[in-house]
C-alpha cells in the first residue's frame, strides 16, 4: 500500500515562491589593444565568447543570457554557440553604444544598460544580474550557478568568485622611505602556509549582484558579499598574448570530459534513495515513511522513457515508496536488493543491453559496485566523496533535486525533446 502523502511530497503551488529571474551579462567588447579580436580566439577550438555562452546557458539558475557587444562577429558567434546548444532562444544580443564601448568603459554601465535593454525587450524585471567575464576561458557553470544562488537564494547582496591564495605578496615601495614590504604579511616573520591566515583571490570570472541594489550603487560589490570558492587551476584572466597561450596549453587539461549523448547509451538505470531524493526520510506518528521527489525528475524520466531508452530503477531500499514511484513514472524496478551489481548483470543479460552501454546514476558506497560494471557511471552531485571520485560524470545538481532532469538534458538536449547538444559539451564555433 503506498504511504500516505504529507506536504513535504506536495508543496501548494500557491505557497511555493516563484523562481528569481536571473540573467546573465557577458559584456564583449570587439577592440582589444592586448590581444585583436581576444574575444573571438579559439581556446579548446572554441571562441571565448562562446565558452562564456555554454557556462552561462548551463548553469540551473541561469534564466537568460545577454551579450553585450558593439562587434557583429561576436555577436554571430555568441548565437551560433546558444543554438547548437539548443538555447537559441534563451541567448539575446545588444548593441553596446560607443560611449560604453571604449576602453575606459565600465564593465557596471556595460551590465546596467545591459539589463535595461533585456528589460524593455522581454518586458520583465530581473531580480538577480551576474557579470560574467568571457576573457576568463575556464570559467564553468559552477562558477556561474554558485555566485547566482548565493544572491538569489541564500541572502547575499553581492557574490563574487575567489580561489584560495597562498603567497606572500610584496610592493615595491622603492620611490617612498620605507622601501620595498610585505602588503599580507610581515617580512620579517615568514610563517608556514598552514599557520598563515586564508587569503582568498578573486578571480575576474563571475559576479552576482541583487538588481535592485546594483541600480542604487551603481558598483559591483555592496552590501554582503559572498565569496564563493572555485578551483585555484582554472584560475587565468587572458590580457595578452601569452596569457592566451597559456590557456590554450591547458585547455586539454583542463576543460571538462565530455558527458554522454543518446548515441553513447542503450540504457538508463536509477537509484533511488540520495539520487531522486535527498536522502532523507519523514516518519509520522504510525511509523509510516514519507520521501520528497522532484518533479522536474518525472518530467526528466517521462521524455527519457517516450525517446525509447530502456529504464531501470535499482534499489536496496525496501520501502513500498520505491515501487511506488516507479509505478507512477511508469519504470521497471527491483528493489530490496543486495548485491545491486549482481542484479544489474543479470538484467542487462535479460534485455540483451552490453553493460559498457549503460548509465547508471548513484550517490551512495553501495552503488559502486555497479559503477565497475556500467560504462557510464555517474554521481549526483551530493554523492558522497568515493562516489564522485569513481564516476565517470558528475551532476551540478544534488539528489532530489532534478539531478535526474539534469541527465536527461545531457541526452536528449536542455528542451528534452532529443536535439541539441549536452549540458557540458562546449559546441565548435568557428572565428569569423
Amino acid at each position: 500500500m503506498t504511504p500516505p502523502q504529507t506536504p513535504a511530497t506536495t508543496p501548494d503551488p500557491a505557497r511555493t515562491p516563484a523562481k528569481p529571474t536571473v540573467l546573465a551579462v557577458i559584456p564583449a567588447r570587439g577592440g582589444s589593444k592586448g590581444v585583436p579580436a581576444k574575444n573571438l580566439a579559439p581556446v579548446g577550438g572554441v571562441p571565448l565568447v562562446a565558452r562564456a555562452v555554454h557556462a552561462c546557458l548551463g548553469a540551473p539558475e541561469v534564466t537568460d543570457v545577454v551579450v553585450t557587444t558593439d562587434d557583429a562577429a561576436i555577436a554571430e558567434a555568441a548565437r551560433t554557440a546558444a543554438e547548437a546548444y539548443g538555447a537559441g532562444h534563451r541567448l539575446h544580443c545588444v548593441q553596446r553604444p560607443e560611449a560604453i564601448a571604449g576602453d575606459t568603459a565600465t564593465s557596471e554601465a556595460a551590465v546596467l544598460h545591459a539589463l535595461d535593454a533585456y528589460e524593455a525587450l522581454r518586458g520583465r524585471s530581473v531580480d538577480v544580474v551576474l557579470l560574467v567575464q568571457c576573457t576568463s576561458p575556464f570559467v564553468a557553470r559552477e562558477d556561474v550557478d554558485g555566485v547566482a544562488r548565493a544572491v538569489a537564494h541564500e541572502g547575499a547582496d553581492t557574490a563574487v568568485t575567489v580561489a584560495p591564495f597562498h603567497g606572500f605578496v610584496w610592493r615595491d615601495g622603492s620611490a617612498v622611505e620605507e622601501g620595498s614590504y610585505g602588503v599580507n604579511h610581515d617580512k620579517a616573520v615568514r610563517p608556514m602556509r598552514q599557520a598563515r591566515p586564508q587569503d582568498l583571490l578573486e578571480t575576474g570570472a563571475a559576479y552576482a549582484m541583487d538588481v535592485a541594489g546594483f541600480r542604487t550603487h551603481r558598483h559591483r560589490f555592496f552590501g554582503h558579499t559572498a565569496l564563493v570558492r572555485t578551483d585555484p587551476a582554472r584560475v587565468l584572466e587572458v590580457d595578452d598574448p601569452h596569457d592566451l597561450a597559456r590557456a590554450r596549453a591547458l585547455a586539454p587539461l583542463l576543460d571538462p570530459a565530455p558527458l554522454p549523448t543518446r548515441a553513447d547509451i542503450d540504457a538508463v538505470v536509477l537509484d533511488f534513495d540520495g539520487t531522486q531524493t535527498d536522502d532523507r526520510v519523514m516518519i509520522d506518528s504510525e511509523g509510516r515513511e514519507t520521501v520528497a521527489v522532484h518533479r522536474g525528475d518525472g518530467l526528466g524520466i517521462a521524455a527519457l522513457r517516450r525517446s525509447g531508452l530502456p529504464l531501470l530503477i535499482l534499489s536496496t531500499e525496501r520501502n513500498p515508496v520505491v515501487a511506488a514511484r516507479a509505478r507512477k513514472l511508469k519504470v521497471p524496478v527491483l528493489h530490496g536488493i543486495d548485491r545491486k551489481d549482481e542484479a544489474l548483470k543479470q538484467w542487462c543479460d535479460e534485455q540483451s543491453i552490453a553493460p559498457e552501454r549503460v548509465l547508471y546514476v548513484g550517490n551512495d558506497v553501495n552503488d559502486l559496485p555497479c559503477f565497475d560494471l556500467a560504462g557510464w557511471p555517474v554521481a549526483v552531485a551530493s554523492a558522497h566523496d568515493s562516489v564522485r571520485a569513481a564516476a565517470r560524470a558528475v551532476t551540478t545538481t544534488p539528489g532530489g533535486f532534478g539531478a535526474i532532469r539534469e541527465i536527461a538534458a545531457w541526452l536528449l538536449g536542455p528542451t528534452l525533446t532529443g536535439t541539441g547538444l549536452p549540458a557540458t559539451s562546449v559546441p565548435t564555433v568557428p572565428t569569423k
